[in-house]
């Protein structure tokens, strides 16, 4: 058992997430080792030696699952004979477990020493609907995309994807979409406005290239092991940010941001906007960001606009709130809310376009 009660609940806080976001081995597999990683070797010393308060908001439990799972990938056969779609006991799993965590130790501690990089594609979902809000409330006007957290930059293609919202479809103008993302709907549909993209960009701290076998199969390796269809969507999203050529900055968020708001963008919209990103920006970090774009906004006029889009954490519960702030009114909605991995979107909207 995992010595460190702070760490021990981290990892079956997560098991419960996992299980609620449809992942059941995941779950297994944290609280496993919450149950059963003890001991001094090197990753359970990693593990127990965690400072306790950044056990959750680091994502720990993350960080050791997909560490295993990128071993299973790489065809690391303990492993491939326990992962899905093979069933096993929880002995014969954690045996497994075991056997990687004392052959494959130095592996698994360098990359635990990373943030995940889930990169759900599926939250463009939460994320067009504000988009198509945007485009409408300033008549069209280009936007252009600030992404933070952007990982491999799948979510700055949100407008090259197709979604279903009840029984309204929404395509890309070239309607040739990869895919298309069907979330559980509820509330009014966003407008079918005209949507221009003139510019994106994204930053994060460690930026996978879609162009690199290697920043692929690491981005894979954070998707759950039992979830196919987010591997194949992800595969596909990929292949698509290679086509087009997509690379993310690698880059401190505050600084970034201060380089990217520093500019004007006169007949455009500018959006600054991150999913599930936020919470791992230490809190000077967050207050400094939040400054910059208040700044920023406060010199925006109806000729440059500036938004800033969200979909974060809260206490409020369930999933993830969706806050949009429009400037140069200044105006902060709560537009809804969603699933982490966008499987549902409850969307309210704006009040001046319901």
């Amino acid at each position: 058992m995992v010595a460190d009660a702070a760490i021990r609940t981290a990892f079956e806080r997560q098991a419960d997430a996992c299980e609620t976001l449809g992942s059941p081995f995941n779950a297994r597999l944290c609280r496993l080792a919450a149950d059963r990683l003890d001991g001094t070797a090197e990753i359970a010393a990693l593990v127990s030696g965690w400072p306790p308060e950044r056990a959750v908001a680091d994502a720990l439990a993350l960080r050791f699952c997909a560490a295993l799972h990128a071993l299973k990938r790489q065809g690391y056969r303990p492993l491939v004979d326990c992962y899905p779609p093979h069933r096993v006991s929880d002995d014969t799993l954690w045996q497994g477990a075991e056997q990687a965590m004392a052959e494959k130790a130095d592996f698994i501690a360098a990359r635990m020493q990373s943030a995940p990089q889930t990169n759900e594609v599926r939250r463009s979902a939460a994320l067009f609907p504000a988009f198509a809000l945007i485009a409408e409330r300033f008549g069209g006007m280009p936007l252009v995309l600030s992404e933070i957290g952007a990982s491999a930059g799948l979510n700055l293609m949100w407008d090259c994807y197709g979604y279903r919202f009840d029984n309204a479809l929404y395509q890309p103008h070239n309607g040739d979409a990869p895919f298309v993302i069907a979330p559980d709907w509820k509330g009014p549909l966003p407008p079918q406005a005209e949507i221009a993209v003139s510019e994106r960009a994204g930053c994060d701290l460690n930026p996978l290239e879609a162009d690199s076998a290697y920043d692929c199969e690491r981005l894979l390796s954070y998707v759950w092991p039992d979830q196919a269809d987010r591997l194949e969507r992800t595969e596909k999203a990929l292949a698509l940010a290679r086509q087009n050529r997509l690379h993310i900055d690698r880059a401190d968020a505050v600084d970034w941001l201060a380089h990217r708001l520093a500019a004007r963008h006169d007949g455009k919209v500018h959006v600054i906007y991150h999913t599930i990103a936020w919470q791992y920006l230490p809190n000077d970090a967050q207050k400094q960001g939040l400054q910059l774009i208040a700044e920023a906004g406060a010199r925006a006029d109806r000729q440059a606009p500036l938004c800033h889009l969200a979909m974060e954490a809260d206490d409020a519960g369930p999933g993830a709130g969706l806050s949009l702030t429009i400037w140069p009114t200044g105006e902060t909605h709560s537009v809804g809310r969603a699933d982490f991995h966008g499987r549902w979107v409850d969307w309210r909207g704006l009040p001046s376009v319901q």
